[in-house]
């Protein structure tokens, strides 16, 4: 059975009320259990009648709509099978109603925040790591006699290629096997290769190092979302959002100012080790505090824990009974199976699991308009971001003859940009959200996002073409940074719209969803850079800023429109949208 099915059993599951699961037949027998909302199977007696067994339930009980019936059993069956009957339990498991503590919804705020703090912080330190070797590339090139701009330039993308790579994967696993564990196992990794990176002898070495760097790195950017997505409600999510999402845009901001100075003081490999350091401090804290936010995973470890209570009941009442009545108390109460309101599908075995949420990012970016114009959007801030993070030292030491180290510091301009944005939102993005919804006879939507892109959409054309001019024509360098104070401001906005409207549409699959428009985010901030350098070469930063604040307006100003017009139309014909 395919991701289509699954994904409607899994949408009729939730819209179940309890009720409903606890309806039956008269010839069912229901138990209710302290903690969850169970259905059986019918049972039979086998007394004054021909032997027969139960037919096997194929994994969904009565509350699903199949019916359970009792087949003949087949010519030869021995005589001693007759006072035989076999019958299989299955008992849904769902949380224990609307305000079950247990569900991270309904976490205390402390215990949310903490969540989100921590994965704030591992979305932070990979883009810090990401940027920070850009201002000393030359201090690299002269180690290692390289004199090519294109290899220089993927000593610093090619970190992005592996968060292009590394989402793909990970996202889904975090699907499989919850967020906090692929999460702080993927960091891991992250930091083992970062801190390998210090070591590099060769070009060669120091770029695979920072591709499985960020191959790691790349984590947090594809479950961060996801984890807000299950702990906090619609209308709460902005704030949580606006802190998540400034990580993976101000990282590079502080990457490139303390690279700068690290790469003038000591040596470039002080580099990776300094955020190698400071990652040990966060994964330490991450396997202190982080806990398991998805729902799935966390009712698929209350039903194994059902299952095995339900063993250890089964062996201490057969031990008082005696040896002799182990047998038939086994056959009359029949085997019990516990799954939970996500189990859409018979077959649970880990290949097909895994296998299918490997698959579930390319369906989904396949499938859905939504992720497809988001992502493109998004995936051409991303390259621009990238572009003004590998030039900004070229055009601050070469036009403004600044030293490495004061030339580091214009990067605070583009961080200004990024935390004053993010600040603003977590202001407004969740009263406009509420103020939309009042209006709406008090339901929500998640196009109430929208409004937010449109200040984004215009501001980052304008930051393009002051920025490019200003450094072309020599201007002073206030005027400059200015223009990449607007780029950062517009991106920031713009990045965390799309984040929560994500988050909104996709919640049970908010990882994948970020998995697909995260490859293609990447993919451009690694391709972006390497052609960067050809485009200001032969038409300088002006007519190169131009090209791209025009394809800005093309790809980003009707995005608004589009979403708060014909987004409910879009989701509408979704099979995995809410």
């Amino acid at each position: 059975m395919g991701d289509d099915t699954d994904s409607r059993q899994i949408s009729d599951a939730n819209q179940m009320t309890p009720f409903s699961r606890l309806t039956t037949n008269t010839n069912e027998k229901t138990q209710n259990h302290s903690l969850t909302n169970i259905t059986n199977a019918p049972e039979t007696s086998s007394a004054n009648r021909r032997p027969s067994v139960a037919q096997k339930d194929t994994g969904l009980s009565h509350a699903h709509g199949l019916d359970l019936s009792v087949a003949a059993p087949p010519e030869g069956i021995e005589e001693r099978q007759a006072s035989i009957t076999v019958s299989e339990q299955v008992t849904i498991v769902d949380w224990d109603g609307p305000d079950d503590p247990a569900n991270p919804k309904n976490w205390k705020n402390s215990r949310k925040w903490a969540a989100t703090l921590i994965v704030a912080c591992f979305t932070f330190i990979s883009p810090v790591a990401s940027s920070m070797i850009a201002p000393a590339t030359d201090n690299v090139a002269k180690e290692f006699n390289v004199t090519s701009k294109v290899i220089l330039n993927m000593i610093t993308s090619m970190f992005i290629l592996g968060f292009a790579v590394g989402p793909l994967v990970i996202g889904p696993l975090s699907e499989v096997f919850g967020r906090s564990r692929t999460l702080q196992l993927a960091n891991l990794f992250f930091l083992c290769w970062n801190f390998v990176c210090g070591f590099a002898r060769t070009p060669t070495q120091l770029i695979i190092f920072r591709f499985l760097a960020g191959v790691g790195g790349s984590a947090p950017l594809s479950i961060g979302g996801a984890v807000i997505g299950d702990t906090f409600h619609p209308e709460e999510r902005g704030r949580a959002i606006a802190l998540y999402a400034l990580g993976p845009m101000i990282g590079p901001a502080v990457g490139g100012v303390g690279g700068a100075w690290i790469a003038e003081g000591t040596n470039w490999r002080w580099v990776f080790w300094s955020t190698s350091i400071f990652d040990v401090i966060i994964q330490i804290a991450g396997i202190l505090y982080l806990q398991e936010t998805y729902a799935p995973v966390l009712l698929e470890r209350k039903a194994r824990r059902m299952a095995n209570a339900q063993v250890i009941s089964d062996s201490v009442d057969n031990s008082e009974k005696g040896e002799g009545a182990k047998k038939s108390t086994a056959v009359e109460t029949g085997h019990k199976h516990f799954r939970t309101i996500y189990d859409g599908s018979v077959d649970r075995s880990w290949q097909r699991i895994v296998s299918k949420a490997l698959t579930r990012p390319f369906i989904l970016f396949a499938r859905e308009p939504i992720l497809q114009l988001l992502g493109s959007y998004m995936a051409f801030m991303y390259g621009v971001f990238y572009i003004f993070v590998t030039t900004m030292p070229t055009i601050f030491q070469g036009i403004y003859s600044q030293s490495i180290g004061i030339a580091g510091l214009n990067y605070i301009a583009l961080g200004l940009g990024l935390t004053s944005a993010s600040f603003l939102n977590s202001r407004i993005m969740d009263k406009i959200y509420l103020y939309c919804k009042k209006r709406n006879n008090d339901i929500g939507e998640p196009e109430f996002r929208v409004p937010i892109l449109i200040p984004a959409s215009i501001l980052l054309p304008t930051g393009l073409l002051l920025s490019g001019w200003a450094a072309q024509k020599a201007l002073h360098w206030i005027v400059a940074d200015i223009g990449i104070f607007m780029i950062g401001f517009s991106m920031i906005l713009a990045f965390q719209c799309i984040q929560i409207f994500v988050v909104d549409v996709f919640t049970l699959y908010a990882a994948s969803g970020f998995a697909a428009i995260g490859c293609l985010r990447a993919l451009f901030g690694f391709g972006f850079p390497l052609f960067s350098s050809a485009m200001y070469n032969s038409l300088g930063l002006g007519v190169g800023n131009t090209v791209l604040a025009a394809v800005a307006i093309v790809v980003g100003c009707p995005a608004p429109f589009i979403f708060w017009v014909y987004g409910k139309r879009i989701r509408a014909r979704s099979k995995y949208a809410r």
